[in-house]
């Protein structure tokens, strides 16, 4: 087990439709990254933009996508993880893949699907949560949305870090930073989210706040309207002291 896991943020904006684009401008970025690094965490949708009635853009376990998503996991030693549009037995989903540098693959299908674009027309919701065991660590994806609802993001689990991948858009931005902020401390673990910048097919403006805080609500990182990469460390002792010290999760 590592007590201290390096997971780093990678923030831009998304091309409409144009997954070449897309894949070839975050392969440029990570290419920049020269730490050691444990996970890298991609946006919402990250091959398309958040396009949920293209289902012909939708991809399989064995599509172009995850194909990439495996060498550079491969070749920078490290998980890489968001969402795609993908398909499987018929239906579509906006699944959530995190993907290790042996190839192993885990998945969540986003829950709350968001009904105020008709993402639940397109779409199948998942029912399942995971909890991903990497390196020691405990760590719980989520998609966007998903934040909105705090029975669903109960930390039931006794997860390390929840993670939440979004296409968050400008005008909602400070829902997001206090609804972070409000799952680290209700359920007294690290919170990463991490957002796209730039404009949509639709004109809708995201300015990325993609950020870190920790198990009290401490916030870490903060990436404004800029496109990069910020890597954070984390600690599992500074977690473990915390919740001994207010053990709030045993009247869960």
């Amino acid at each position: 087990m590592q007590n201290e896991i390096s997971i780093a943020l990678l923030q831009t904006d998304l091309i409409w439709k144009d997954k070449k684009a897309n894949l070839s401008n975050i392969e440029n970025l990570i290419s920049s990254i020269e730490k050691k690094t444990d996970v890298i965490v991609l946006p919402e949708m990250f091959s398309t933009a958040f396009c949920v009635d293209e289902t012909p853009l939708a991809e399989d376990i064995n599509g172009e996508t995850v194909a990439w998503m495996k060498y550079l996991a491969k070749e920078k030693n490290c998980a890489i993880c968001g969402s795609i549009l993908f398909k499987e037995n018929n239906q579509y989903f906006n699944r959530f893949l995190f993907v290790e540098p042996n190839e192993n693959i885990h998945h969540y299908n986003k829950h709350h699907l968001f009904s105020l674009v008709g993402e639940d027309k397109y779409l199948t919701k998942g029912n399942e949560k995971i909890v991903i065991d990497y390196k020691g660590w405990k760590i719980q994806p989520f998609i966007c949305y998903d934040i909105r609802f705090p029975a669903w993001c109960a930390n039931n689990d006794d997860a390390d870090i929840q993670l939440y991948v979004a296409n968050w858009p400008k005008k909602r931005s400070h829902h997001w930073k206090i609804l972070l902020q409000a799952r680290a401390i209700e359920n007294q673990c690290y919170t990463i989210g991490v957002n796209r910048i730039g404009n949509d097919f639709y004109n809708h403006e995201h300015d990325g706040c993609s950020a870190v805080f920790d198990f009290a609500g401490n916030q870490l990182l903060l990436l404004e309207n800029i496109e990069g990469i910020k890597i954070v460390t984390l600690s599992k002792d500074e977690l473990e002291t915390h919740k001994l010290r207010y053990p709030f999760w045993k009247d869960r």
